[in-house]
């Protein structure tokens, strides 16, 4: 990663990231007829046990580029209900099919189904150029602007210079580290281990949270098996993982209710994720702009995390496309993204947070068992009560549409 460049590109917006932020910005911003660079690190999408859940908001936007049609075409699950159990009391906390938008569902697909698509259909496009197997490693500066950003291929080092570079990698950025950008931590008192299930034929398609005295299990329906999420204790993993695989799968069986959970062969089979919630006071300098969780991180809880990084793209297409076509960006433009985004960011993660610390945390600390709270019983005896929580998981708190019109 040393040495003089190969190679010097030029481009209208260099995005840093090939997550759901920044394939979709990349391509919404191709499609209104801006030159644009997208740098992905790895040399394909696949990734298992990240985000999969595209909510109804994310899937209007699919709509409004008149791609929703094709789009859940690709194999996926559609989930109606979130459902939990709490002891031995089934309940419902959340019902979708009311929601005021084009699929009343949460569709559960594999993020890198999501990707290739979108990534696709940006490829149509003149303007759109994905480059794999590149990382965006520094920026190029000139006094206080950022003029676009070094990166290193498989072929060596490369500067790109931008009139805009939009940093989309993720809650390690490397880009916002270069920048010295202040991050708050506002803290999570969790972590989750990732595996998978076999589903049983005779279970319902639903999302199930399983609650007993200081446990939880998460379990989404992926059709043929469970994605499965063990909530614990921020730093016990390797504590869990000392106790061995017999008493992690004693653990799961009985957590999932059933007899045994012998498809588990190894430890190594469960993936840790390191819970983190955080965001940048400020997403911008002259000529850079951060969005996704690059600007803050979520929680898993509600897989909210898709969704908000999608509507950041929307957003800053909207709010920079026409900038970007005069080639006169402003400081101004870019907080003007943060501005719109600031709220549904700060909203999710306060829901998150008081989650958390009202409702994860106490549950990981007791060791009776555990009482359905009144506001749930209230939900079963009147269920229209299970829209709110539905919309605001839904939908999110400001739901973003594409505004801008593709050029051709």
């Amino acid at each position: 990663m040393s040495g003089p460049p190969t190679e010097n590109l030029t481009c209208t917006c260099v995005v840093a990231g090939g997550g759901p932020a920044g394939v979709m910005a990349g391509f919404l911003l191709a499609r209104a007829g801006i030159d644009v660079v997208v740098l992905e690190k790895h040399g394909d999408f696949f990734r298992d046990f990240r985000g999969d859940t595209i909510h109804p908001s994310t899937l209007d936007v699919m709509g409004e580029l008149g791609l929703l049609d094709e789009f859940i075409k690709i194999p996926h699950q559609e989930i109606l209900y979130g459902e939990g159990e709490i002891g031995d009391t089934h309940f419902r906390i959340a019902d979708l099919t009311h929601l005021p938008t084009r699929c009343k569902f949460i569709a559960f697909m594999p993020q890198w189904d999501f990707l290739d698509f979108v990534a696709a259909q940006g490829k149509k496009l003149p303007t759109f150029r994905l480059m794999m197997g590149t990382e965006a490693t520094g920026l190029l500066r000139e006094g206080e602007h950022i003029v676009g950003v070094t990166a290193q291929t498989p072929s060596g080092p490369i500067d790109i210079r931008a009139d805009l570079t939009i940093g989309a990698d993720g809650r390690h950025s490397r880009l916002r580290e270069a920048a010295g950008l202040k991050v708050d931590d506002l803290g999570a008192p969790m972590d989750v281990l990732w595996f998978r299930l076999d589903r049983h034929t005779h279970e319902e398609h639903a999302v199930l949270g399983r609650i007993v005295a200081g446990q939880l299990l998460v379990m989404l329906d992926r059709n043929d098996y469970w994605q499965c999420a063990l909530v614990i204790r921020k730093g016990t993993a390797e504590t869990v993982k000392r106790e061995g695989l017999d008493a992690f799968r004693a653990r799961i069986a009985r957590l999932a209710k059933r007899a045994t959970a012998d498809e588990i062969k190894s430890l190594d089979d469960v993936k840790l994720l390191t819970v983190a919630i955080d965001r940048l006071p400020n997403w911008c300098l002259p000529g850079l702009l951060f969005i996704g969780d690059a600007a803050h991180a979520m929680s898993p809880i509600g897989g909210v995390g898709i969704n908000l990084a999608v509507q950041d793209a929307v957003a800053a297409s909207n709010i920079l496309a026409e900038s970007l076509r005069r080639k006169s960006v402003t400081l101004a433009d870019l907080r003007r993204v943060q501005k719109r985004r600031m709220f549904p960011t700060w909203a999710t993660q306060a829901l998150q947070i008081t989650v958390q610390n009202r409702a994860i945390d106490p549950i990981l600390a007791s060791t009776t068992p555990p009482k359905v709270p009144a506001v749930l019983r209230l939900m079963q005896r009147w269920p229209f009560l299970q829209r709110l929580p539905a919309r605001v998981l839904g939908m999110g708190f400001r739901p973003e549409h594409v505004r801008t019109h593709a050029k051709t």
